[in-house]
């Protein structure tokens, strides 16, 4: 039996509480609200929309009674695997199992399940934070119940397992991933027992389906602050397991006495600096900015007279991204597009930072970055992380400046997205020609010339040139559009 630490009323004071309790009494069943709602209330953050409920019975068929007597009577949601029933209200969603113990084996993070007591329920838990209950049945409503000393936990922000955490991530090892999520998340340390046992059964997160490794990154990519979950999983030899692409970032090399910055280091700066200014939580966004330098390794070169270089690293890096969302089972879909042609143009817009840098290369810069082009600087303005006050402030106002001129010139010439005016089949009716390489290179042609301001984007422009460009390859003009009425 485990006694009540404290008294919570103000947790639960919401009237579906006490009509939970109400039934379960009813029913004969010992219930509690468990997990994060208890652990984000302690800690006075927002109060969350999810809620777990464990009881001593079967939490499908108890919440089948619960929908029952709910307004609307909400439909309930059965995982049979799992033995869960979920109920969705318009204030809350509402999770129910019965209490449980588990045993598992050596290759599966997949439990052997039994019907257990509240302290065998508790005790599965990944960490003591999230081990704390409040009942809500009329004998013990609202009372706080704290078997594994979490409350002292949440006081010292401490991150620890309720057992041995050897046995805890050898039988889960996702939970080593959640471990860095909560710190990350809740800005917590993980205690020295349960950080020896990460990086002693690293090995074991192998067993661990790749999407559910990736759910648990991209909690930690949208935190508020990334690197601190980031910094975890390198130091466990977790992200080695996960991504080595960005481990292989880390150390400084030094010739000549000439070194270079440390790019894991400066990688997560970056990933944090888009945190602090990313108020959309743009994932993408994120993962942009956390492969935007894996090519360096691939490209690092040494140069007695100007010292290190790391020519073309973009494209390698870009190159890269596919093999690493295959890997991870990640979306292979616009999403990867979108951190593909970030990462390949990422060294763009800092190279166009001259004062008299050209309309046209402003031009190409809003065409190839398309609709990510806000995105794009965005990067680039994180990826500044240099500690001299006085280069941060000329990398920022260049940046700043191409920022500027791309929105002039995108105003004045409307050239983002663009397609050249005069399509293929206009060519070839102009012309009275098949499909064909010639086609290709007046078109090309023409957009080439658009981009550079030789003509403005207009179709009459853009249809004299192509005439133009007719009469040089010998073509014979069988219809002139601009002899037409419409025309």
């Amino acid at each position: 039996m485990i006694k009540p630490v404290k008294k919570l009323p103000e947790a639960v004071r919401d009237p579906l509480f006490t009509k939970i309790g109400t039934l379960a009494d009813a029913e004969g069943i010992d219930i509690y609200v468990v997990g994060g709602y208890v652990r984000d209330f302690l800690l006075h953050n927002k109060s969350k929309k999810d809620i777990d409920f464990t009881l001593v019975g079967d939490g499908p068929a108890f919440a089948r009674k619960l929908a029952s007597q709910l307004p609307g009577k909400p439909k309930v949601t059965v995982y049979k695997n799992f033995g869960t029933a979920l109920i969705k209200t318009d204030k809350y969603i509402l999770e129910f199992v019965g209490a449980r113990k588990e045993s598992y084996v050596r290759n599966s993070r997949k439990p052997y399940v039994e019907p257990g007591t509240l302290e065998d329920d508790l005790k599965r838990r990944d960490f003591t934070v999230n081990a704390l209950a409040i009942g809500l049945n009329r004998k013990n409503f609202g009372a706080l119940l704290d078997p594994f000393n979490g409350l002292e936990d949440l006081k010292h922000r401490i991150i620890r397992t309720p057992l041995d955490p050897d046995i805890t991530f050898s039988d889960d090892p996702l939970r080593m991933m959640r471990a860095a999520r909560f710190a990350a998340q809740l800005h917590f340390d993980i205690h020295a027992d349960t950080l020896r046992a990460m990086k002693k059964n690293k090995e074991r997160i192998r067993i661990v389906s790749p999407e559910r490794i990736v759910d648990e990154l991209n909690k930690i990519l949208l935190s508020e602050k990334p690197s601190e979950g980031l910094l975890i999983l390198f130091e466990t030899g977790l992200l080695e397991e996960i991504l080595p692409e960005v481990v292989r970032l880390q150390g400084v090399e030094e010739v000549e006495g000439k070194t270079h910055k440390d790019n894991f280091y400066h990688t997560l700066e970056v990933v944090d600096n888009i945190a602090r200014t990313d108020k959309n939580r743009n994932l993408w966004l994120r993962w942009a900015a956390l492969l935007h330098d894996i090519g360096k390794p691939a490209t690092k070169r040494y140069h007695p007279k100007n010292g290190w270089s790391f020519h073309g690293h973009e494209l390698v890096g870009a190159k890269m991204v596919p093999g690493i969302f295959k890997r991870l089972h990640m979306p292979l879909n616009h999403s990867m597009k979108y951190v593909q042609k970030l990462i390949k143009l990422s060294s763009r817009p800092v190279a166009l930072n001259e004062e008299n840098v050209t309309d046209s290369a402003i031009r190409r810069l809003i065409h190839d970055a398309g609709d990510e082009l806000e995105d794009l600087i965005t990067l680039c303005m994180a990826d500044i992380t240099t500690k001299n006050p006085n280069r941060r402030k000329k990398y920022q106002s260049n940046l700043l400046r191409v920022k500027e001129k791309t929105v002039e010139v995108e105003e004045r010439d409307r050239i983002r997205n663009f397609q050249p005016p005069v399509t293929g089949e206009i060519i070839m009716d102009t012309f009275g020609i098949k499909p064909s390489k010639t086609v290709g290179e007046i078109k090309d042609a023409i957009k080439e010339a658009i981009l550079e301001g030789d003509i403005h984007n207009d179709f009459r422009e853009a249809y004299q040139y192509m005439l133009k460009l007719g009469r040089e390859k010998g073509l014979e003009i069988r219809k002139n559009l601009l002899d037409s009425p419409s025309g």
